[in-house]
This record gives structure tokens, sequence and C-alpha cells, in this order.
């Protein structure tokens, strides 16, 4: 299956899978978020996008509700994120100097930059940025970040993303008209949500030019 595919049209496969597995999608979800959410090496796996589908086919199909959605998906986000950190502290600064197809060197050094700028907050603020959400706990754990501080931030961040991502896809996601064009909604929230990085990543170009 195509990934670029699954993500823009990620309403249908869930859809497909709901009516394959009924409600084991409770367990297919919380897979994939803690995954994308815990495994450094799976970035790419779709977020936000997920999770706004999952919302929006909460209140179409009956099969899932709401509330527990919310609970087990914020539980999959925290466990993951933990997970994430343990690795990158066990691993310790030799991850700055990993170069590899699986974990890109520039990626972690990018978000250990975002990491020094906003502190533990960077933690809450990763949950809304692809990538950057996978590789943040793995750098807190690597740059030994204190673990209670970091549960602290875990916890908020995940309540956040998920609440505000179900809730935004149950209530508005099957508006005829964004139901119609869910896939440009997704592409523009993929857009929306990468662009503080673009800014930023221009940003220290044109300084560091100076």
């Amino acid at each position: 299956m195509d990934i670029i595919s699954f993500i823009l049209h990620i309403d249908q496969h869930l859809l497909d899978f709901i009516h394959q597995y009924g409600r084991w999608i409770y367990a297919i979800l919380f897979l994939i978020i803690f995954v994308e959410t815990g495994l450094v090496i799976m970035p790419f796996l779709p977020g936000d996008s997920l999770l706004l589908a999952a919302g929006a086919l909460a209140a179409s199909t009956g099969v899932m509700e709401p509330i527990p959605l919310i609970v087990l998906l914020s539980i999959a986000a925290i466990l993951g994120d933990t997970v994430n950190y343990h690795v990158g502290k066990y691993i310790g600064p030799r991850v700055f100097e990993m170069d590899s197809k699986l974990i890109k060197k520039e990626h972690l050094l990018k978000t250990h930059e975002f990491f020094q700028k906003h502190g533990g907050k960077t933690i809450i603020f990763a949950r809304f940025l692809p990538f950057f959400r996978t590789f943040a706990p793995f750098i807190a754990g690597a740059g030994d970040m204190n673990y209670k501080q970091f549960l602290f931030f875990n916890v908020v961040g995940a309540l956040l993303w998920i609440s505000s991502l179900v809730t935004l896809g149950y209530l508005f996601g099957n508006i005829p008209f964004i139901k119609d064009n869910f896939s440009h909604v997704i592409l523009g929230i993929i857009i929306l949500s990468i662009l503080p990085a673009v800014f930023e990543y221009f940003r220290n170009k044109r300084k560091s030019s100076q």
C-alpha cells in the first residue's frame, strides 16, 4: 500500500478496517499511534490525519466512541514517547553521530536545535509537528532530560494532541464539504503543520549567511 495514498485517503482505509475488524479498530489505531511515537525509525506514519479520520468515523459509524478513543490513544501516545525517551537515554550522545537510511542525522540535529530553543515545551510542540514528534522524545532521552519533567510534558502534549484532533474530526469531519474533500483537508493540515519548521529553517539559514 502506497504510504502517500494511505495518508491522503486515510478515512477510506480506516473505514475498510472497520468493516473488516469491527471494534478491533481500537487496537489497530493504538498500535499505529504507539509505533509512530515510540519507534524513531517510523516517523512517516500518519498521525494528525489518522486522528482526524478516527474522530470523523467515530461520529459517522458508531463503531467507536470519542471518549474511549481519546483515552486509549492518549495512553498509546504517552507510552510511545516513554519508550522512545528510554531508547534515546540508553544510546546516549551517540545518537548525534547516527546517519543511516532509517535515522537521518539531519532530522536529529534539527530536533536538537528546536529542543535547545524551546526546552521541555518541545515535547508538547512536537506533538503537532510531523517527524519532530517522533524524534523529540528520543533527543530528550539522549540529552538526559529529567524524567519527571519529561513525563509531565509527555502527558500534557499527548492529551492536547489526541483530544484536539479527535474532537475536531468528530465535530467537523462529516460536514459534506469536508467529507467530500477530505484528502485536500489532510494535505492542507500536513502543509500547515510543517510550515513552522520550514520558517525556522530559512530564518536560521538567513542568520548564518549574515
